[in-house]
């Protein structure tokens, strides 16, 4: 595992150890601040990576762990999330993160890359891919499907963890238990960096532990989204052109397998592979297995693309 963050029992997490070559910066999007990491070779071909709901950029640092001698790594942290700015208006829909990954990716001048999104940042991706596709060489979506934000246990068990989050912590001890609880498969360094990348110390006296991102705001989007704004992925992913490839926890409650097969038999640039092992967090679960896809699939279009030319 790259991330080695460890942690006294029941104290504060210590700070992640950062990959070599990370570096970091800001872009604007908007009035919005973005805070984006990157790793490798500026020279290398580009991945942008996008995160989930409750993500963070530094989710991503096992699979450039692997990939950093051959690949320019980018991630970000979507608005109201981790160092990148909140947003006043509470805009945490598609449209608000579609501009974040166009702002970044247009700031960075990348003129095409390979897109890879988990849950929320799969909607993204699957967006952008949609409405950039010269740009996007092969895309990668991380369970998540058409229907699966407004429907079915995996869409109703977020709304619930949601609906009941816990606004403060009375120390790291019970923050620590409320991540596992939630996360029973991953290591203990995964927890150990979420705790770090997701919560803070209070800044009243005593031990509090609260969020570092804006919980409030995320959650009233979340719990009770203006439909209108609510994007229907059916049609944006029968519009994608780009090589996509879906990977699927075999665990999981929210990417429907037999919604998966129906739009992969009704657009060929789309395949899937389930991880069996894994829920909904795959590259948390089965990084191994996340690793050996991703690097398939990539090897594939590459090939593909050398036939035809």
């Amino acid at each position: 595992m790259a991330n080695n963050s460890v942690s006294t029992p029941g104290g504060a997490p210590v700070p992640v150890t950062e990959l070599e070559s990370e570096r970091t910066r800001r872009i604007a999007s908007g009035d919005t601040g973005i805070f984006v990491r990157e790793w490798g070779d500026e020279d290398a071909p580009a991945i942008v990576l996008l995160h989930g709901l409750r993500g963070y950029s530094g989710t991503w640092r096992t699979l450039a762990s692997q990939l950093k001698d051959r690949w320019r790594l980018i991630a970000f942290d979507t608005r109201g999330r981790g160092s990148s700015d909140w947003d006043p208006d509470r805009n945490y829909y598609t449209d608000a993160y579609l501009a974040d990954l166009e702002a970044v990716v247009d700031g960075l001048g990348l003129e095409n890359f390979v897109l890879v999104g988990h849950s929320m940042g799969g909607t993204t991706s699957y967006c952008y891919a949609a409405k950039h596709p010269d740009r996007v060489n092969a895309l990668v979506v991380e369970d998540i499907t058409a229907g699966s934000s407004v429907t079915g246990a995996g869409f109703e068990r977020i709304v619930a963890e949601m609906n009941a989050l816990p606004t403060r912590f009375a120390n790291w001890a019970e923050a620590r238990a409320y991540w596992r609880k939630l996360r029973p498969n991953v290591s203990d360094a995964a927890i150990e960096e979420r705790l770090f990348e997701s919560m803070r110390e209070g800044e009243g006296e005593g031990d509090e532990v609260i969020w570092r991102y804006d919980a409030d705001g995320i959650v009233a989007t979340r719990v009770k989204p203006d439909s209108a704004r609510v994007v229907d992925l059916h049609p944006v992913i029968s519009a994608i052109r780009t090589p996509t490839m879906v990977v699927r926890g075999g665990r999981s409650d929210f990417c429907n397998l037999d919604k998966v097969r129906e739009l992969e038999a009704a657009n060929p640039v789309l395949t899937h592979a389930s991880v069996e092992e894994a829920s909904h967090y795959v590259h948390d679960d089965a990084p191994e297995s996340f690793l050996r896809l991703v690097e398939g699939f990539l090897a594939g279009v590459k090939a593909c693309r050398s036939a035809t030319r």
